[in-house]
């Protein structure tokens, strides 16, 4: 008796155990009978389902990350860009997630990579590389995400987002888009010292005609100061013939014995009855 006992109290157990199920707040639930969907519309909380003849499956239902190792793509002009990227996604209906993947994670996550890369490869081969790794990139994965989210919906699953993580040229990509930034970079370095020789010539040209303009400027204030100078000079000369023309020639005549005599060793040899001796032969000075 007290076998049969124990036996039913664990035959109870387990049909208790197989007559209810909880689901958690992160979790979506799909109740079956005989492996026909029935109910899919679960809260979090304790259900009670037939046992031995429901059963139910439990699926996530946060946001889930599928992270893509360097994937090979082809660019507009047939160049091989390295991609790594990532998945975000969660199943939107779990009841067309089940249909369409049998509630497999792994299947789910390989098909819509799948459906990713086929966006993201149709993409790039509608654009050169500098196109693809500059701004235009942001561009390229916005229409990727539209467009793969649509195929995503008949996997039950919602496209959050694809994001690159790296994009890296494959070598002969690499030697050409180098070169290529050599070959730019050198043309700028001769536009830059082009620009600088025209600016040089420019500043010389202009500081030689600012030269020529002072000198000019200042011969003729110079010749002009002299002009004058001659002229007051001779203004001076007049105005002292005229009150004393002796005196005048006396002073002449002194100005010429200083420039002429006792200069060194020069040696001067004149007439003594010449006009240059007119004055030291007088005995008195002219008053």
């Amino acid at each position: 008796m007290k076998n049969i006992l124990i036996i039913f109290l664990v035959v109870f157990v387990i049909v208790a155990l197989n007559s209810v199920f909880t689901v958690d707040e992160r979790e979506l639930a799909l109740r079956f009978r005989f492996g026909e969907v029935i109910q899919t519309d679960y809260e979090p909380g304790l259900h009670f389902k037939v046992p031995f003849v429901n059963n139910a499956e439990k699926y996530p239902k946060q946001i889930l990350t599928i992270n893509n190792p360097q994937e090979l793509f082809l660019t507009l002009e047939k160049k091989n860009l390295y991609v790594d990227f990532f998945i975000k996604w969660k199943i939107n209906d779990v009841q067309q997630y089940y249909r369409a993947t049998g509630g497999d994670e792994l299947v789910a996550a390989q098909r819509l990579l799948e459906t990713v890369k086929d966006g993201i490869r149709a993409e790039f081969a509608k654009r050169t590389v500098v196109e693809v790794v500059s701004e235009e990139r942001r561009e390229i994965m916005a229409d990727m995400l539209e467009r793969t989210a649509e195929n995503a919906i008949t996997l039950g699953i919602e496209l959050i987002d694809v994001r690159v993580k790296k994009i890296e040229l494959s070598d002969d990509v690499s030697e050409s888009v180098y070169n290529r930034m050599r070959q730019e970079r050198a043309r700028f370095a001769s536009e830059l010292r082009a620009q600088g020789s025209e600016t040089a010539a420019r500043i010389k040209a202009e500081a030689d005609r600012t030269v020529t303009v002072t000198l000019a400027n200042a011969y003729r204030d110079s010749e002009i100061i002299r002009g004058e100078g001659d002229a007051r000079q001779t203004e001076i000369y007049a105005a002292a013939y005229q009150k004393d023309s002796e005196f005048y020639s006396f002073t002449r005549s002194m100005e010429a014995y200083k420039k002429s005599i006792g200069t060194g060793n020069d040696i001067l040899v004149l007439d003594a009855k010449g006009d240059f001796f007119r004055y030291l032969n007088q005995s008195t000075i002219p008053e």
